[in-house]
């Protein structure tokens, strides 16, 4: 009895030894993938910490404020530069957000039923053509955005569509990346198994679509949806070439206009203020929609680490 206890208190002091071993072994490891993550964070956050800063200085305050780039200034003007900014020539930036809520919703929703549509038929049917559609699929990944404005702004110019939403919303429509990440989802999320059985029983191909392949597509119609939601959102290049009428832009352009007007120098109006502001409220929305539908997320990852 005594010989079977110290021979069990040996091996486990022995285990203890052996994980000190281990934990020193890999701490330095730790200790340079925690710094690096801090390092990320910081870089990441350091921005928008000067965002917030620095809309609640005034126009002055941001060059030669009492606080520094990265701190608040005595003088609080945050509310004073939003009642500024809503009311600014006309109220015009209430415009340029609405118009960003249309491109944004058309073109986010738009673009990730497609790309649901066309990512669960690549997945899960067989026809001919299938694998050299997805490889030209791929390789639009590659192709940035930026090169394809000028094709974009000829074609829509032939249709008689420039200067309209539709030359925002059309091409916004197209997500490549989407479709991707729907296909590869759809290969693993959806067994086969369960859609024939769903035909042995006398469910048409749509049923089934929306009663048993949707509901399992749930995270990834919400990461395609925030992904092109955001996207469209921040486009810049595209409706800067095919609008010109000031009521059409999104908020992006806008601030870019006011941008350019206080850059003019003594020639222009100084409103760097209204700009801080204005991006800083155009975020918001953003992450509002980032938080709120979070948890579709977190379900389709304990949905993935139980299968």
């Amino acid at each position: 009895m005594t010989t079977a206890t110290t021979t069990q208190t040996s091996s486990r002091g022995a285990d203890r030894r052996a994980g000190r071993r281990a934990g020193g072994q890999h701490g330095p490891r730790r200790i340079g993938s925690h710094l690096f993550l801090l390092l990320a964070a910081v870089y990441f956050i350091v921005p928008l910490w000067w965002l917030v800063v620095g809309s609640t200085k005034t126009n002055s305050g941001l060059f030669v404020g009492s606080g520094g780039a990265l701190w608040f200034n005595d003088e609080f003007a945050l509310w004073d530069n939003v009642k500024e900014l809503f009311t600014y020539q006309g109220g015009i930036y209430w415009t340029w957000m609405r118009n960003s809520f249309v491109y944004a919703l058309a073109g986010g929703v738009g673009s990730t039923v497609l790309a649901v549509l066309a990512g669960y038929a690549l997945a899960k049917y067989r026809f001919r053509g299938r694998n050299l559609y997805f490889s030209l699929l791929l390789g639009s990944v590659m192709v940035p955005l930026t090169a394809l404005t000028i094709p974009t702004f000829v074609l829509l110019s032939q249709l008689g569509m420039i200067n309209t939403m539709w030359a925002v919303v059309l091409p916004s429509l197209l997500s490549p990346i989407g479709v991707y990440l729907v296909r590869v989802y759809a290969v693993d999320a959806i067994p086969d198994e369960m859609l024939d059985a769903g035909r042995v029983d006398g469910a048409g191909e749509l049923r089934l679509f929306s009663r048993v392949a949707l509901p399992l597509l749930r995270p990834a119609f919400v990461t395609v949806l925030l992904l092109t939601t955001v996207a469209t959102w921040n486009n810049f290049f595209l409706p800067l070439a095919v609008l010109r009428d000031p009521q059409l832009l999104p908020v992006t352009v806008g601030l870019n206009q006011w941008q350019g007007l206080s850059n003019a120098g003594a020639g222009g109006e100084q409103v760097w203020n209204l700009i801080t502001t204005g991006a800083l409220v155009s975020i918001l929305p953003l992450i509002v929609a980032f938080l709120g539908l979070q948890k579709y997320w977190q379900g389709g990852l304990s949905l993935g680490s139980i299968k």
